[in-house]
């Protein structure tokens, strides 16, 4: 399974495919060399039933909303 970001920002539109992320064990790691899962949060539960939602960051709004072929965009 891939995931698909799209940014845009004004008229530059950037896609960006990543394939899933492999995570290690991290016990099996030295503990110096131990990488750390960003945290996770469900969409579903961050949309709380919306198309579309604001995100402040850096004193800028942000939109993130729901396409119709279900995928996440994110516009500043």
């Amino acid at each position: 399974m891939q995931m698909r970001i799209i940014l845009i920002y004004g008229a530059h539109h950037v896609m960006h495919t990543h394939p899933n992320p492999v995570r290690s064990d991290a016990s099996s790691a030295p503990q110096s060399e131990a990488v750390q899962a960003a945290p996770r949060i469900n969409s579903a539960a961050l949309m709380q039933g919306q198309r579309e939602l604001e995100i402040e960051h850096g004193g800028k709004i942000y939109r993130l909303r729901v396409t119709q072929l279900n995928k996440l965009i994110l516009t500043a």
